[in-house]
């Protein structure tokens, strides 16, 4: 398996593109104005306490309160608000929690009223973003992740990743986390953390210590509602999540920001930070790499398979369904069961990229082709389990029913990707079509005015189906121009652009206005 990450910056955003042997499998947006990640922790006050539904309302400055329920308090919510209290009035300036008593664990089936009160001051971290009409979802748990470990504090437990399969492995981590873990905080082992060293680890550790140490400074005098700690930008913790010796190269197009990532790759993996390179040429990197055809090709209602099979994407409001086709498959076996378990693995391994991609969560809903035979039934549910181990968000897959049905639940903690591939037909009031060629003529008319205010080298950027009308035969409309203006005019085709979207740019690679 070889990996790729692609990083595109803009003045607003950030885009992320994760490639696995060629083939897009994540794409993420961050946002400049996106103030409530996964994993940021507040400083919010409770606004008030719901006991219907056992759980609190709390003002973390979004429009609508975050969602606290008791399940999200944790065991030691009373030490932890207690230990807030205390920093925040300048009472405690040890943030180790190593003297710090203790108070016992709340109930598991206790209410919201005897753990919490309107107005109170708590730590609560974002576990999903806001969605929809939403607001986003905390829990008081706090966590703070690393590399190869998650710092729990208020803990004392030590817990190791279900993907490191060797009891030997499990036990031999254990036993070092305990000689390293400071008292107060519990720790979870993370999977990439398998064969490390106790030095890799502890320098883990210790980073972790001193962001919650930096974390607990802010405390003191700060207003409500405040963010104390903010997760890694989106970058760096894909990074952190995901990098291993696959990773074969890391390109970003923004150099201060290459800078960043180059550093954190050296920080978490020595040596390796030579495969994060800086993008620098007039071809968009999206376009170059061929990224942007494989984004429009891959969020349509309609996904394209290999060997002509293909899949019906369907979002409700209660969940999404995918429909499995074989397309002009069934013409090419004389079996029909051997058709139907080959187009089901091939869709298989479409719809576990399908669900990374566009990050689809909740309940999921697939109709694969029947089979009559329980061999092939397993053989689609063990391929199809196999497919989405990579998946970082958790999920759970049922075997297929009866009916031929897999059914999918899929936490969902951001909002979906979805990217519009069909455009407003020029000249109508309402419908969408896929081409529209009619821009060529102002194109055409652009050429003239340009010529005539004495450009020479111009580059027209357009939509590859418009690209591909201007040059193609001969004479082609390019060679028109050129016969009639004597200039020539260079013509790249753009992935990203909509079919009517067009620019003219200089020879610096300047826009012409």
């Amino acid at each position: 398996m070889n990996y790729e990450l692609f990083i595109r910056s803009s003045s607003q955003e950030v885009d992320f593109a994760l490639l696995k042997d060629g083939r897009l499998i994540e794409l993420n947006k961050e946002e400049e104005a996106n103030n409530f990640a996964v994993g940021d922790v507040f400083l919010a006050k409770v606004r008030k306490t719901v006991p219907g539904l056992n759980a609190a309302f709390v003002n973390v400055g979004y429009e609508k309160d975050g969602f606290l329920h008791y399940h999200d308090l944790g065991p030691k919510i009373s030490s932890m608000l207690k230990f807030v209290k205390r920093v925040s009035t300048g009472k405690l300036k040890d943030y180790t929690l190593k003297d710090f008593p203790f108070d016992k664990e709340i109930d598991k089936n206790g209410g919201i009223n005897n753990a919490i009160k309107n107005n109170q001051s708590i730590l609560v971290q974002v576990v999903k973003e806001p969605i929809s009409t939403k607001g986003p979802r905390i829990s008081s748990e706090l966590s703070i992740a690393g590399r190869y470990i998650v710092l729990v504090p208020f803990s004392d437990r030590i817990s190791v990743s279900q993907k490191i399969e060797s009891r030997e492995e499990k036990d031999r981590l254990k036993r070092l986390i305990t000689s390293i873990r400071p008292k107060g905080f519990g720790v979870i082992i993370r999977t990439v953390a398998e064969g490390k060293k106790v030095a890799e680890l502890d320098k883990d550790l210790q980073n972790l210590v001193d962001r919650w140490t930096a974390m607990c400074k802010k405390l003191q005098g700060a207003h409500h509602p405040s963010k104390v700690l903010s997760e890694l930008n989106r970058g760096a913790s894909m990074i952190r999540d995901v990098f291993n010796d696959s990773f074969s190269a890391i390109h970003i197009d923004d150099e201060t920001l290459y800078l960043q990532i180059k550093d954190y790759v050296q920080e978490i993996a020595p040596g390796k930070e030579n495969i994060v390179k800086l993008y620098d040429s007039n071809v968009p990197m999206y376009e170059k790499f061929g990224i942007e055809r494989q984004i429009k090709t891959s969020f349509g209602r309609t996904v394209s398979g290999s060997k002509g099979t293909y899949l019906v994407v369907e979002h409700t409001e209660a969940m999404h369904v995918i429909d499995v086709n074989s397309g002009n498959r069934s013409n090419k076996s004389n079996n029909q069961e051997a058709t139907a378990l080959e187009v089901n693995m091939i869709a298989a391994s479409e719809v576990a990229r399908q669900l990374r991609l566009r990050d689809m969560g909740g309940i999921i809903v697939i109709d694969f082709i029947d089979m009559a035979q329980a061999k092939n039934r397993k053989a689609l549910y063990d391929h199809m389990r196999d497919e989405m181990k990579d998946d970082r968000a958790k999920h759970k897959i049922l075997p297929p029913s009866k009916f031929g049905l897999i059914q999918i639940t899929r936490q969902r903690v951001r909002p979906e990707m979805n990217i519009k591939t069909r455009e407003e037909a020029p000249g109508t009031e309402s419908g969408e079509i896929e081409a529209p060629i009619v821009v060529v003529q102002k194109i055409t008319e652009e050429v003239k005015r340009l010529f005539k205010q004495d450009y020479k080298n111009i580059t027209l950027s357009a939509h590859p189906f418009i690209a591909a009308f201007l040059t193609k035969g001969f004479p082609s409309l390019r060679h028109k121009w050129f016969m009639e203006h004597k200039k020539w005019v260079k013509i790249q085709p753009r992935d990203a652009y909509t079919y009517l979207e067009y620019h003219f740019f200089d020879k610096s690679g300047n826009k012409i206005k």
